[in-house]
């Protein structure tokens, strides 16, 4: 199935989100000429209403929708409000999906989450190995519902031809990121506390979990270059990892963060704080034989550039002190 980059719509849920502006922004430097970046409630555009979603499809008229669009957090976040990730990312999903078959969408591609992977799967994870376990437990929630839209799209497809593709993206960073402390993810929330340290001239500096736990690391322009790859070449029901997959230990990467930031206080590990899953590397060659995605970007050239867009101290000052004083760390 081909995408006519003329005449299709493309539609991004999520698309003045961290990864829906790259994709966005990609897509139409591609040639692409009806590209719809829808953004989330903030602009009035909430996606767990119903007649928003049907406004939504009536009034663009997609015939391609990337749906992006996700309520996503840091360990944290997930922990305190687990009912909230499962709910949220479920009852959109399913919303935007069923309206998308209703409208007779050409194609349907699904963000989904490596947090759907059980918590000891084999390293590195392999696609096939999705069902065989429960996930790590602090953010089961939001992977189960991911995962649950993802066997909905593979529903779909046996009973109506539905043509939805599921991919499954590492962990992001870069420029554009959240690093609001309450919801971020490992990269920003590192950067954020090692330049909120150097801000304060904090000689050290407390950080959750005992280091020992491992990350696979995805540049967010990488994974735009991923999807588009997706939509334009891959029609299959298979989910497809995307990554580097190469794999960093948490105490590895916290060290190179602070040599590109030039910290050099003390790191304190709070191992009475969860790490999470012990291990994450993905297993990325149905992607390489699939549509020819290989990421180009590795984790030292990424953080450069991501440290460049954070820029000076009032960056990270600012973060943590428009934080209520029991938030802050």
């Amino acid at each position: 199935m081909e995408i006519n980059k003329s005449e299709d719509v493309v539609l991004i849920t999520g698309g003045r989100g961290f990864l829906g502006k790259r994709l966005y922004q990609l897509l139409n430097y591609s040639g692409y000429e009806k590209v719809v970046a829808m953004g989330g409630t903030n602009d009035g555009v909430d996606l767990g209403e119903e007649a928003v979603v049907g406004w939504m499809f009536d009034n663009y008229n997609p015939d391609v929708v990337i749906h992006l669009a996700a309520r996503v957090g840091g360990i944290g976040a997930n922990m305190k409000y687990p009912g909230g990730f499962l709910y949220e990312n479920l009852n959109m999903g399913v919303k935007v999906i069923e309206e998308a078959r209703q409208h007779g969408c050409k194609k349907f591609i699904l963000a989904g989450t490596v947090c759907s992977y059980p918590k000891n799967c084999p390293v590195p994870f392999k696609e096939d190995d999705l069902w065989n376990g429960y996930p790590e437990e602090t953010n089961a929630p939001y992977g189960i519902a991911k995962k649950t839209l993802m066997e909905m799209l593979l529903a779909y497809r046996k009973q109506f031809g539905f043509n939805g593709v599921s991919l499954i993206p590492v962990n992001m960073y870069g420029p554009g990121d959240n690093h609001d402390p309450r919801a971020s993810h490992v990269i920003p929330a590192i950067i954020s506390r090692v330049g909120y340290a150097k801000a304060n001239g904090e000689k050290s500096m407390e950080v959750w979990g005992s280091g020992n736990a491992s990350r696979e690391f995805l540049y967010v322009d990488d994974c735009a270059e991923a999807v588009m790859l997706a939509m334009e070449r891959y029609n299959e029901a298979d989910p497809v990892n995307i990554g580097t997959g190469v794999e960093t230990n948490i105490r590895d990467l916290i060290e190179l963060i602070c040599e590109l930031m030039e910290y050099d206080g003390e790191i304190v590990w709070n191992d009475e704080k969860p790490d999470g899953q012990p291990r994450r590397c993905l297993d990325v060659a149905r992607a390489q034989e699939g549509f020819g995605f290989n990421a180009s970007t590795s984790l030292r050239e990424g953080l450069e550039r991501t440290l460049e867009w954070c820029g000076n101290a009032e960056f990270f000052l600012k973060q943590v002190n428009e934080l209520p004083p029991t938030e802050r760390a």
